[in-house]
């Protein structure tokens, strides 16, 4: 998978300035596709989360 977008803040990876958005995603699910920038539908449940985007499919955190 090709990262061009921020999975927390939806900007251009290549923008730089994302030190607080990594630390974010260590303790958080991602909230933006990585590969389209679109909005993911995200679940919390106890034991992890899983994010899902409308074109390319879904994450966990498995």
């Amino acid at each position: 998978m090709t990262e061009l977008y921020c999975g927390r803040c939806g900007r251009e990876v290549a923008d730089g300035g994302h030190d607080d958005c990594h630390r974010a995603l260590a303790l958080e699910p991602p909230r933006y596709c990585a590969e389209c920038r679109r909005r993911m539908i995200v679940q919390v449940h106890p034991m992890g989360w899983s994010a899902r985007c409308s074109v390319h499919g879904e994450l966990s955190s498995d």
